[in-house]
């Protein structure tokens, strides 16, 4: 007869933590319906000027704007319609979330703007965040700015890049704006890692909004 031999107890911590990483995982997976809508205006998007047209969004409803762990902006993953997508959610200045919908996810969804599309998100892993698009202005200082500020832009995480980023571009005024980017550059080359106490949800100083919608 044959002995039956126990499982290790090595074995099992090997399984365990793959299994609390899925169920953590379908935890946090938020669903929701939503409309999809067209911007009035273009200039509406903070990392450079579309034609309109080119781009949609959407605005998650509150309950599933609650459920994500920030009230800044939050990179995700999931799918519009059943077609995937890897993203970051802005923040709408109230405690809320948007999200731009490029021309490319929209076609691959089969929706046009005034329909309701349906997503399934999760908040994605630090390591897993998406590279953020640099504002033209920011990469121009960027490059005459001394090696260290450079070497560190270049060392810091993704995450790091999109608070410089979203620090630099949430001020309503040109001039503010400017400055901002002169001292990200001075931040940087003295080894500054990501900028100081601003207010990443807009809800207090007023600093962000979502797009206005275009009348139907």
């Amino acid at each position: 007869m044959k002995q039956q031999t126990a499982k290790s107890p090595a074995s099992k911590k090997i399984v365990q933590p793959a299994r609390a990483r899925a169920a953590s995982k379908a935890a946090s997976r938020i669903r929701f319906s939503t409309k999809l809508m067209r911007p009035a205006d273009a200039k509406t998007n903070a990392n450079g000027v579309e034609g309109v047209g080119e781009w949609s969004f959407l605005i998650l409803p509150k309950q599933a704007s609650a459920k994500l762990p920030s009230r800044g902006m939050v990179s995700v993953e999931g799918t519009l319609n059943g077609s995937p997508f890897k993203s970051t959610l802005d923040p709408d200045g109230d405690g809320g979330h948007w999200l731009k919908v490029d021309r490319k996810l929209r076609e691959a969804a089969s929706v046009d703007v005034g329909e309701a599309v349906t997503l399934e998100i999760t908040p994605v892993a630090p390591d897993q965040e998406p590279e953020p698009e640099v504002p033209p202005d920011l990469r121009k200082a960027l490059a005459a700015a001394p090696k260290q500020a450079k070497d560190v832009w270049s060392d810091i995480t993704p995450a790091a890049r999109r608070d410089f980023i979203h620090w630099i571009t949430s001020p309503k005024k040109p001039e503010t704006r400017v400055k901002r980017v002169a001292t990200a550059c001075d931040l940087l080359a003295k080894g500054k890692r990501r900028p100081c106490c601003f207010d990443r949800s807009g809800m207090y100083d007023k600093s962000l909004s979502c797009p206005i919608a275009a009348p139907e």
